[in-house]
């Protein structure tokens, strides 16, 4: 798996994970799903994505998206 499937990956996780927790907990865990939303955001207008450098130091494969 490459960078770019990893990070979407992980975000698709982090909201379905938010949402596990709102069900079983409470509303606020959906502050979760708004901040994975508003990196996803500032991703696509920037391209940093904090979760990228951090899988890129894990040595995951690059990508075409995440350089």
């Amino acid at each position: 798996m490459n960078l770019d499937k990893s990070v979407l990956s992980f975000a698709g996780f982090m909201v379905l994970l938010s949402v596990a927790l709102t069900l079983a907990f409470s509303k606020w865990w959906l502050l979760l799903t708004v901040l994975v939303g508003l990196n996803l955001l500032q991703t696509g207008f920037t391209g940093f994505c904090p979760a990228a450098t951090v899988l890129k130091k894990l040595g995951v494969k690059p990508g075409s998206a995440f350089n």
